[in-house]
């Protein structure tokens, strides 16, 4: 997946699921990741840093 597709990805899940995108990305990047399939689960890895990206900083 290039960067655009996986913005895009990103902010359809984010659109989806709101604050519990990233739970959903990460909980899919580790089911393939234990299912062995490496290059979705980087994929979705990818998906899950572009929402963390779009949330933005933590205000302390």
């Amino acid at each position: 997946m290039n960067a655009i597709e996986i913005q895009e990805h990103a902010r359809k899940l984010k659109d989806a699921h709101g604050d519990k995108a990233i739970l959903e990305a990460a909980e899919k990047a580790r089911e393939l990741e234990e299912a062995g399939d490496r290059e979705q689960a980087e994929n979705w890895r990818r998906i899950e840093a572009a929402l963390m990206q779009m949330r933005g900083p933590h205000a302390s």
